[in-house]
């Protein structure tokens, strides 16, 4: 076992905590990262599969994501824009593939007009929704203790609509039953996103990708910290008090060296802070001593992550836009509910990601592997075509089955959850701060958000720390 001596010691080594890193290091305080993975990036993972250069994780950026895009320009990364020339593709209730262009579904009359009645609705329920607080908005408590599906079911009897409205915050972004988030969730979702027309905006929300990969980013701030990151550590035990914190990690399990700093040791960090930059569902890995307060364990106990499989399927040449199709489809009623051209900067095949959520993820994992395939590949055939059937290689993304992430893309409370403990989220517990995109307003969810969150705490301790 070996000690060490820091001034903050951070458990995560994401995009939330290799900012706050280089934050604490920026202003004179030495630190050490400790991650239970054998790299870093946590929800960010670009790697090469087959011979493809897959983004595993999280990979877009959108305009709204100003702490993101600072990011990037500032480690000297080049980014490019997601493939959308030509039409997209609807599938819709009669299983007929429908083209199009703009934004709207080519969906009945009657359909457009409710979906426009209700997002405008949307629109202006979520200006009054500050991100970083919407438990204070005056019907917070109503808005969280009706569902989703419930809530949008209500405004109209229009099921085409309600489905095309709801997957957005449902399937597409909190990943879980549009019955089981609250509308209050929904529209958090949509606040940190500037709009609920931003979220649904598939050319707003999913606009430039950098070029090599976004784990870039965290693997660039990595560097930075001259072997403070400590990876395959991890942490096991958690000691504080007023006094400082002592945190003990043990190896991680078949690794046996770490990508920038350490061994196969374990480690003991003393340390005058402790920054918890992980999702909250894994809060309950560390042994805490003493044990956290009552309501934390309460809170925790409330939020749970969603489930998504991103689908990764390459082909030798992007046949979709020589049938000038941008690559981008919708359906609530596929099996896959959105897919993206996601075809790699100055890469002559080409790349589709598709996305199966929630219960449509569940039935899927009761299938072999190679039945999986083929029912996903079928769902994908219906956007673009028999080409589709035969990617040269094709990779699943299932975060559900990770065991330092346990699903995506963030964690989300159940109905009533978020009015009743959204406040107490960030409040940090004696000398331990909480920092991870699961706990941010603006870029909620988003790698910006982690940037964010990193460096709000990060601010913190140096204030404390000066005190």
């Amino acid at each position: 076992m070996t000690e060490i001596t820091r001034d903050v010691v951070i458990i995560g080594a994401g995009a939330a905590g290799l900012t706050a890193a280089n934050e604490l290091k920026k202003a004179g305080l030495s630190v050490a990262v400790l991650e239970a993975r054998d790299r870093v990036g946590g929800r960010l993972w670009t790697d090469t599969i087959e011979g493809a250069m897959l983004e595993i994780g999280g990979q877009w950026i959108s305009p709204d994501q100003t702490a993101l895009q600072e990011t990037v320009a500032e480690l000297g990364l080049d980014t490019f824009s997601r493939y959308r020339e030509g039409d997209s593709v609807y599938v819709g209730p009669d299983g007929v593939a429908h083209r199009f262009t703009g934004e709207m579904f080519p969906v009945a009359p009657e359909t457009e007009a409710v979906i426009a009645e209700i997002t405008e609705r949307l629109d202006e329920m979520v200006a009054g929704i500050d991100p970083d607080r919407p438990w204070a908005h005056e019907k917070a408590a109503e808005w969280d203790s009706v569902s989703w599906d419930a809530w949008l079911r209500s405004q109209t009897d229009d099921d085409e609509a309600v489905r095309n409205l709801a997957f957005a915050t449902g399937s597409a972004m909190l990943t879980k039953p549009t019955h089981a988030i609250s509308l209050l969730e929904s529209l958090l979702m949509a606040a940190s996103a500037g709009s609920y027309s931003n979220l649904v905006d598939a050319d707003f929300i999913l606009d430039k990708r950098v070029v090599g990969g976004l784990q870039q980013v965290p693997l660039l701030l990595a560097e930075r910290l001259d072997g403070d990151v400590f990876v395959s550590q991890a942490v096991r035990t958690i000691e504080w008090s007023d006094a400082g914190v002592t945190v003990t990690s043990t190896p991680t399990t078949g690794v046996t060296g770490t990508a920038i700093a350490g061994g196969g040791a374990g480690l003991t960090v003393r340390a005058r802070q402790a920054i918890l930059a992980l999702a909250p569902v894994l809060y309950d890995r560390i042994s805490f001593v003493p044990a956290l307060p009552r309501l934390q364990h309460q809170m925790h106990q409330h939020l749970s992550m969603g489930f998504v499989i991103k689908v990764h399927a390459v082909y030798e040449t992007p046949f979709w836009r020589e049938k000038g199709l941008s690559g981008t489809a919708f359906s609530p009623y596929e099996l896959s509910h959105e897919a993206y051209d996601n075809t790699n900067h100055g890469d002559e095949r080409g790349t589709l990601v598709g996305f199966v959520s929630d219960l449509h993820a569940d039935g899927v994992f009761e299938l072999s592997a190679e039945e999986r395939k083929e029912r996903i590949l079928t769902s994908l055939s219906h956007y673009y075509g028999p080409e589709a059937m035969n990617p040269v290689v094709y990779f699943e993304s299932d975060w559900g089955s990770e065991e330092w992430t346990r699903g995506a893309y963030a964690a989300s409370f159940d109905l009533g959850g978020l009015s009743r403990y959204g406040k107490y989220l960030r409040e940090n517990v004696g000398p331990l701060h909480f920092a991870c995109s699961d706990l941010a307003g603006a870029g909620y969810q988003h790698v910006d958000g982690a940037i964010r969150m990193g460096r709000l705490v990060a601010s913190q301790v140096i204030d404390e720390v000066r005190a």
